[in-house]
């Protein structure tokens, strides 16, 4: 599964269908709020919504940002890290 990494998204597409995507916007001055998170029932249960919470928040930190989320799952996951 090749994850593709554009600014503010992460995403998997199969034939030109999305199966998993994560969807970040800065909000502030070195702030970034993660509110976006979809995986399709066929990849359900396998860790994807979470790999690409870790990717999300790895790239967030490459920039020297703050991390924050508005989506249910990937502010469930920061707490879960301890992140928040």
């Amino acid at each position: 599964m090749k994850f593709q990494i554009e600014e503010g998204r992460i995403y998997i597409e199969k034939e030109e269908k999305l199966l998993a995507e994560i969807e970040y916007e800065k909000i502030g001055e070195n702030e970034y709020n993660i509110y976006h998170t979809f995986v399709d029932e066929s990849l359900r249960g396998q860790g994807i919504a979470s790999k690409l919470v870790e990717m999300a928040v790895n790239e967030i930190n490459k920039k020297n940002g703050k991390v924050s989320a508005t989506c249910s799952y990937a502010n469930a996951w920061l707490e879960r890290h301890n992140l928040v």
